[in-house]
C-alpha cells in the first residue's frame, strides 16, 4: 500500500482540524487492515519538482499565486497545518514501522510511480493499492495496482477502469496531454475536453502519433485549436505528465537507488 501523504493530510485540513497525528494513523492502520497490506510506504512531496519546473517555469504556479492571496488568518491555518503534517511525518519515521520516502523538490506521485514501475523486482509484491484522491495517480494502474479515493470512498480498479473514464487505460495519458491539467496549472488544447480529447486519440493514435501528424488538415476548430498549441507543447505535457515514463528522471538517479536499497531492506 502506498500513501500519498500530504494528499491524505488535506482530510483534516478540509476538516478544520490541527490535532490529527493520531486520527490519521489510525486511518492508515485501518486502511492496510482492509486491504490486507503486509508493506505500507508513506510517499511525500517535498516541495514542488525541479524536475517540472525546468522544464515548465510556471507549473503549479496558480498555487502559489493562491498562497500569495491568503488572509494573515488563512496563512496562519496553513502553517499550523503543515507542521502538524510534520508531526505524522516524524512520528512514522521515528517508530520505523513505516518507510517514510521524501526527497528535496521530488513529488510523491513520481515516488509511487517509481515503486510501480519496479514493483516487479520484488516478488512478494502481488497487488499494490495506492491511497490518494488525486486522479493522476490512476497513471499507474494495471492489473495489480488500484486506487482507493478517501474523498470519494471510490476504488478505480483495472477491472472497473471504464466506470471513471470515456477512454482506454493505455490512452488515458494521451487523453491528458491534450487536456492539460488545471490544478497543476499545465495548459492544454484550447476547448478540448475529455470526450473530444479522447475522439482524437482513437482516430490519430497515443499523443505521439498526434505530434507526428501535425499540422492536421481540418475546418473544425478544435483542430485547428491543436494545429496552433502545436508539436513543442504536447511534447511538453507528456514529460510534465507521464508518470511511468519520466518517474526516473524526476526522481533522480541517486534518489532511485535510496528507493531501492529502502524496499530491498523493508520488502522481504
Amino acid at each position: 500500500m502506498i500513501v500519498d501523504s500530504l494528499n491524505l493530510a488535506f482530510r483534516w485540513k478540509h476538516k478544520g482540524q490541527l490535532d490529527f497525528v493520531k486520527d490519521y494513523q489510525r486511518t492508515v492502520d485501518s486502511l492496510r487492515k482492509s486491504y490486507q497490506a503486509q508493506y505500507v510506504v508513506i510517499a511525500t512531496d517535498y516541495g514542488s519538482s525541479s524536475y517540472r519546473k525546468e522544464i515548465f517555469p510556471d507549473y503549479k504556479g496558480n498555487r502559489e499565486e493562491k498562497r500569495e492571496l491568503q488572509t494573515p488568518e488563512e496563512a496562519l491555518a496553513f502553517e499550523l497545518f503543515l507542521k502538524e503534517y510534520s508531526k505524522v511525518l516524524e512520528t512514522y519515521t521515528e517508530e520505523g514501522k513505516f518507510p517514510v520516502i521524501r526527497f528535496h523538490k521530488v513529488e510523491a506521485d513520481d515516488i509511487a510511480a517509481y515503486i510501480v514501475k519496479t514493483r516487479r523486482k520484488y516478488p512478494s509484491i502481488k497487488k499494490i493499492v495506492l491511497i490518494s484522491s488525486d486522479r493522476d495517480w490512476d497513471l499507474l494502474i494495471d492489473i495489480d495496482v488500484m486506487r482507493f479515493s478517501y474523498v470519494t470512498t471510490k476504488e478505480t480498479t483495472f477491472e472497473n477502469w471504464n466506470e471513471h473514464y470515456e477512454c482506454e487505460i493505455e490512452e488515458y495519458i494521451s487523453v491528458k496531454c491534450l487536456q492539460g491539467d488545471q490544478g497543476d496549472n499545465v495548459p492544454g488544447v484550447n476547448k478540448i475536453g475529455p470526450k473530444t480529447a479522447a475522439k482524437l486519440v482513437r482516430q490519430y493514435g497515443s499523443t505521439y502519433d498526434i505530434i507526428a501528424s501535425l499540422p492536421i488538415n481540418s475546418k473544425y476548430k478544435y483542430i485547428e485549436n491543436l494545429n496552433a498549441f502545436g508539436a513543442d507543447n504536447l511534447m511538453r505535457n507528456y514529460q510534465l505528465m507521464d508518470l511511468l515514463e519520466f518517474c526516473d528522471t524526476a526522481i533522480g538517479a541517486e534518489n532511485c537507488q535510496k528507493i531501492d536499497a529502502i524496499l530491498q531492506d523493508y520488502i522481504q
